[in-house]
């Protein structure tokens, strides 16, 4: 018997959903190769997103999980689907160059009776390759492919009540790995060791909740490489005078909750105090604006323009929607806290305000994981909103 992490009616209401959005895409058949939507639509739940895999899912029935044999059984332990519905391919065809999974796809949906059929593909997706589109194209001459990027992620917006919980436990994850970082970070301390005390509270989880592995490893750069965003660890020692920002997420069944702070060991130049007000500043007046019927650009708007009346500018995105995620990424890859993003926010989305600022002397992360409620916005976390310094 699966664990399934919700109920068969939840599992129900998704597949509705997606069903829905296809029909409006007329769309007959998608087959779904990002891990987070196989997991949303069946439950499963394994480390075997290395090898082509997938869901297919037509107007009918049940999805259809398709992957490796030996994922069979990790298809049957966490779905909830019946086995005539779980389909392994013979392990020949991995990382084979002369034969591709693709061709065992192919006669699973020549089979399923879809031939001549519209399917929607994840064409921009990590896990569907060049490769993967050109021999289904090959395979399957008469079906027509059109690009699903996004549509089961749409549905995915709004998050369930367990799905709230689910990033709220692992809030109190981030929160643990936040204290952690304050209690032993110190001059001299190599920053592996401290990483590894990071990933220990992360697994061990908190309030009676284990922690799962999230989709991301620490940012963990300091000084100067902290003037980029996406550079991780090193065996160095933590030095005086030097800033270091931590970009880490709590992640349980999957969900995640990410969520930035910056420390400083010594005395901070002043630059980074002025910083500091402005990006705290700034954050307040964007949360402001995240309450329902308001667009997700609004709080784009108000967060850039506060910083800037403050002497900053921020030219990317400065947040992103959150939820169950695997890796590379822990986003959803749907709305964007920018300029030109009119996404209607409604409650039970839920995202990362990740307003970082990189600076010629190095980064300052101060970031808050939100959901958006009937009435304004919640902060998942309750860690201080400012610039750790520790002299």
């Amino acid at each position: 018997m699966a664990d399934l992490p919700f109920t068969h009616a939840e599992y129900t209401t998704r597949l509705a959903k997606t069903r829905a959005a296809m029909a409006t895409r007329g769309l007959d058949a998608v087959f779904i190769t990002d891990p987070s939507n196989m997991g949303w639509l069946t439950g499963y739940d394994g480390w075997s997103f290395y090898v082509h895999q997938g869901v297919l899912l037509t107007h009918e029935g049940e999805p259809v999980w398709w992957g490796r044999d030996m994922d069979v059984n990790g298809a049957i332990r966490t779905t909830y689907l019946n086995s005539d519905n779980i389909v392994g391919y013979e392990d020949s065809y991995v990382q084979n160059p002369v034969k591709h999974p693709m061709e065992d796809l192919s006669a699973l949906i020549r089979a399923r009776g879809l031939e001549r059929a519209t399917i929607g593909l994840e064409m921009d997706n990590y896990y569907f390759t060049a490769s993967a589109f050109v021999t289904l194209q090959r395979e399957l001459p008469n079906v027509r492919f059109d690009d699903a990027t996004g549509l089961v992620n749409w549905q995915r917006a709004v998050k369930s009540p367990t799905e709230i919980d689910y990033i709220r436990r692992a809030a109190r994850i981030v929160e643990r790995m936040h204290g952690i970082i304050r209690e032993r970070v110190a001059p001299g301390i190599c920053k592996h060791d401290l990483i590894a005390d990071i990933y220990h509270a992360s697994i061990c989880g908190a309030d009676g909740h284990w922690g799962d592995y999230p989709a991301m490893v620490p940012m963990a750069p300091s000084g100067v490489d902290a003037t980029a965003p996406h550079l991780t660890w090193d065996d160095r020692p933590m030095r005086v005078d030097e800033n270091t920002f931590f970009e880490i997420a709590g992640a349980y069944r999957r969900y995640h909750c990410p969520q930035s702070r910056t420390v400083y060991l010594g005395k901070p130049p002043q630059k980074f105090y002025d910083a500091e007000k402005a990006v705290v500043e700034a954050i307040e007046a964007g949360l402001e604006q995240a309450r329902p019927g308001n667009h997700a650009e609004d709080i784009a708007i108000a967060f850039n323009t506060r910083l800037n009346q403050l002497g900053f500018v921020k030219d990317s995105r400065c947040g992103y929607a959150i939820g169950m995620s695997y890796p590379p990424d822990w986003g959803e890859r749907t709305i964007s806290f920018r300029r030109g993003d009119k996404t209607v926010l409604e409650p039970g989305m839920t995202f990362h305000f990740m307003p970082a600022l990189w600076l010629d002397e190095g980064g300052l992360e101060i970031t808050e994981p939100i959901l958006i409620t009937e009435t304004g916005v919640e902060c998942f976390c309750q860690t201080p909103r400012e610039l750790f310094v520790k002299e």
